[in-house]
C-alpha cells in the first residue's frame, strides 16, 4: 500500500466536504449515452447506458456505480467524460431498480421480479460482460467499479481468477469489510449517510411486497420501515430477499475483504484514509490481504469517492477518476 501525492481543494476541508461537494454541484447528464435494454436470464431486465466513441476506441470501459447510485450519479459521469476526453468507449451498467427515468432524473424504473442488488452480486455483471465480449470479441475491456460496485467488481474478480475477459480493472473508496463498515456508520455523521440511503431503500421493499405480494411471507415491511442502519435493514430486507441467513451471513458472504488474496487481474485500488464510510485498521487488513496483483493507493484525504481537488470552486478536478482511468489505459498499452 502507497501513499500517493494527492492535494485536496483548500475550500473542501474534512471528508465530509469532500463527499458531499460533488453531489451538489456536478452535473447529472455530461455525456451523451445511447440506452439499451437487455432481458436477464431470469426473466428480468438489466438497463445499460453507452459511451459510443467516434474512433475504434483502444479500450472498452465496464463501470459499477455504487449504493443507490445510477449512470448518472455525479462520479460515474465523471468518470464517462474522462473516457471520452481519451477516446474511448464504455458501457455503465445499472443495478436492478437503480437506472434513473431520463425523462425527470428522479425516479427509477422498477424490476420484472422480486430482488434487486447487493454488494456481493455478481451474476449481473457477469452476464453483462459475457453479452459484451460477444458483441465486441476484438474489443479489450477494463471495469471501473465505486463504492459498492467496487466491492462487487473485487468479489467476481476473487471468483475468477483464471478470467480472459477482463484485462485490468480499477476500484474507488471500497467499503471492503461491510460488517465493519456498517457499524461505523450507526454512530455519529454517518446516521445521516445512512438514513439517507434508507429513504430510497425502504421504498424500493415497499414495491417489491406491493408487486410481488408473495414476498409478504417473509419480509416484514413494518420492521423494515423500522430499520435505522444498515444491519437492521439488511437482517429484515436484504438477508431474505437474496438468500442469506441474516445479516452477517450477507457481511461474511459479499465482503470483498476475505478474497483479496485471490485476486490475479491487475487491480488498482484507491481509498482515502479519511473515507467517512470505513472505519480505522481496514485498509490495513486490506494491505495485509492483497494479492501482487492488486495496486493499492492510499491518499491521506478525499473522502468517499470525493477526491476533489482544484484551486477554486468552478476548477475542480476529481482526481479518482482520472487516475483510474488514465492508469487502466496504461495497463491496456502496455
Amino acid at each position: 500500500m502507497s501513499l500517493v501525492t494527492f492535494d485536496p481543494a483548500w475550500f473542501l476541508p474534512g471528508p465530509h466536504a469532500q463527499t458531499i461537494w460533488g453531489r451538489l454541484v456536478r452535473r447529472r447528464r455530461l455525456v451523451p449515452l445511447r440506452r439499451e435494454r437487455i432481458d436477464t436470464p431470469d426473466g428480468d431486465e438489466l438497463i445499460l447506458d453507452h459511451l459510443d466513441s467516434a474512433a475504434p476506441p483502444t479500450a472498452h470501459f465496464i463501470l459499477m456505480h455504487g449504493l443507490e447510485g445510477s449512470s448518472h450519479s455525479v462520479y460515474m459521469q465523471g468518470l464517462l467524460d474522462a473516457i471520452r476526453k481519451r477516446g474511448a468507449a464504455a458501457t455503465a451498467m445499472n443495478f436492478r431498480s437503480c437506472a434513473r427515468d431520463l425523462d425527470t432524473m428522479f425516479g427509477t424504473i422498477p424490476n420484472r421480479t422480486p430482488r434487486f442488488y447487493h454488494s456481493g452480486e455478481i451474476t449481473d455483471f457477469d452476464f453483462v460482460l459475457r453479452t459484451l465480449a460477444a458483441r465486441y470479441p476484438h474489443q479489450r475491456f477494463v471495469v471501473i467499479g465505486a463504492s459498492l460496485g467496487g466491492n462487487a467488481l473485487l468479489k467476481w474478480l476473487a471468483a475468477h481468477p483464471s478470467q480472459t475477459f477482463v484485462d485490468a480493472a480499477a476500484t474507488i473508496s471500497v467499503p471492503y469489510d461491510l460488517a465493519a463498515g456498517g457499524a461505523h456508520l450507526e454512530t455519529g455523521v454517518g446516521r445521516f449517510y445512512v438514513s439517507r440511503f434508507l429513504r430510497t431503500l425502504v421504498r424500493k421493499v415497499e414495491r417489491v411486497v406491493e408487486e410481488f405480494p408473495e414476498t409478504r411471507a417473509f419480509l416484514d415491511l413494518e420492521k423494515i420501515r423500522r430499520a435505522r442502519t444498515f444491519r437492521e435493514f439488511d437482517n429484515a430486507a436484504t438477508a431474505p430477499l437474496h438468500g442469506f441467513a441474516d445479516a452477517d451471513d450477507y457481511y461474511l458472504r459479499a465482503s470483498s475483504i476475505f478474497d483479496l488474496h485471490k485476486i490475479t487481474t491487475p487491480t488498482l485500488c484507491i481509498s482515502a484514509e479519511d473515507d467517512p464510510f470505513t472505519p480505522p485498521g481496514v485498509l490495513d487488513r486490506v494491505r495485509e490481504k492483497a494479492s501482487p496483483a492488486m495496486t493499492l493507493v492510499v491518499t491521506k484525504s478525499g473522502g468517499h469517492t470525493g477526491f476533489v481537488s482544484g484551486s477554486a470552486p468552478w476548477r475542480c478536478v476529481y482526481w479518482a477518476e482520472q487516475h483510474a482511468v488514465d492508469w487502466l489505459l496504461g495497463a491496456v498499452e502496455r
